[in-house]
């Protein structure tokens, strides 16, 4: 199974999510994709991404996007997975507690809701302070991503395979090019 795993307020529809899984069902391999619609809140997101990998036939490997790249290295050092991280949230758990008490919206849906105490406080219980073996992760970046610092990436990631490209932009505007490398990996 290949698990991807959106970021903030996106969904199953976001670029990267609908351009792999197309890719993946013109070739034939749609059965083995999976990109479920996270809840807002952590701990639902996670008991949701928990259950399809402890159920799952087959081995499973994490594509994590943004905050799903933060949720996807909590996945893997819990499951002994690898994670290919597409711009990842570092250290989301401190970024995202400053939202507390402002309203979010998903692009996608259109739900709203308001980050919480209790969405900061279970990010916090997701926070990976360091990953135990590098190996196991591909890190893509670029370096135009004006949402998060791709610095702080590749610091937490060091060790680890990585691409970085200069330029683009925070939804990793040359995604399409690395599905071969992604799944070799």
């Amino acid at each position: 199974m290949l698990l991807y795993i959106h970021g903030f307020n996106s969904s199953s529809r976001s670029g990267k999510a609908q351009e792999l899984g197309d890719w993946l069902s013109q070739r034939g391999l749609g059965e083995a994709y999976v990109c479920p619609d996270l809840p807002h809140r952590p701990a639902a997101a996670i008991q949701l991404l928990d259950s399809l990998i402890t159920a799952s036939a087959s081995p499973v490997k994490l594509i994590g996007s943004s905050l799903g790249g933060f949720y996807a290295t909590w996945l893997a050092e819990k499951h002994g997975l690898k994670a290919i991280l597409v711009n990842p949230c570092v250290a989301c758990h401190a970024k995202l507690a400053g939202m507390v008490g402002q309203t979010q919206k998903n692009w996608h849906s259109g739900e709203e809701y308001v980050f919480s105490a209790a969405h900061a406080a279970e990010l916090d219980q997701l926070a990976v302070g360091q990953i135990s073996q590098p190996e196991r992760y591909l890190l893509l970046a670029e370096t135009g991503d004006s949402v998060l610092d791709y610095r702080e990436a590749v610091a937490y990631f060091s060790g680890a395979r990585q691409v970085v490209l200069e330029g683009g932009d925070h939804g990793f505007s040359r995604f399409n090019d690395y599905i071969l490398a992604i799944l070799a990996f």
